[in-house]
């Protein structure tokens, strides 16, 4: 089996208009949020790392949806977990305003400096993305700029391409457009389906995005003077 390569940015400067969190340090740790909708597996391989002392805590689990699964790791964690539910509203977009209002609230009545997306399945608005630009990350499963969007891996093996991967970016207005921090390949063969691939890119996942965020929380990746 081929083994996964990692293609690390930490070199490359980031536009200035992201302002990354602030340096970190063992006493000092970041303080971080989850946003997640789901299993919350990559929440799960996140916590599982940072049992080890690390610059970056994990302090808030936050999700739309009361029935997921990852919020179980809030109590087997002692994380504090919050489910925030869409208001009732019939303007969808006030809605959407309304409840990341709420959302945004949480996050800084918790302190927080880095906002990691896993699995999160809402797209959040230019005004949220405002508030903490440089300061929300996300991973998609496919290596962008290819195959954008909620349905990557049926994407991919529709194009019929020899390799896939991941990749962690910082979020900013569009969806999934955001500047790539850190990318890990997978190789593809003809026996691979959706299942399949999905199964060989959550591995790497689970390795790359706990790692992309302890270069974040030291400083590797820098702004443009």
């Amino acid at each position: 089996m081929t083994k996964p390569q990692t293609t690390m940015f930490a070199v490359r400067s980031v536009d200035e208009e992201y302002i990354l969190p602030r340096i970190a340090s063992l006493l000092k740790p970041l303080r971080v949020a989850v946003l997640i909708s789901g299993t919350g597996e990559g929440l799960n391989a996140l916590l599982a790392h940072q049992k080890i002392s690390r610059t970056h805590s994990t302090k808030l689990i936050l999700s739309n949806n009361s029935n997921a699964y990852g919020l179980i790791y809030g109590n087997k964690y002692n994380i504090r977990c919050k489910v925030v539910p869409l208001p009732k509203s019939t303007n969808k977009d006030l809605q959407r305003l309304m409840h990341e209002d709420l959302i945004n609230k949480e996050l800084l009545n918790s302190k927080i400096e880095l906002i990691v997306l896993n699995g999160y399945m809402r797209v959040l608005t230019p005004s949220f993305v405002s508030k903490w630009k440089g300061k929300i990350i996300n991973i998609h499963p496919s290596l962008l700029p290819k195959f954008p969007g909620a349905n990557a891996h049926r994407d991919t093996i529709n194009a019929k391409v020899t390799e896939s991967g991941c990749t962690v970016h910082l979020v900013d207005d569009g969806v999934d457009t955001g500047y790539i921090l850190a990318q890990e390949k997978v190789s593809i063969n003809s026996l691979d389906d959706i299942k399949s691939l999905q199964e060989k890119i959550k591995k790497v996942e689970h390795k790359l995005y706990p790692k992309v965020i302890d270069n974040l929380s030291i400083g590797k990746y820098h702004i443009k003077s």
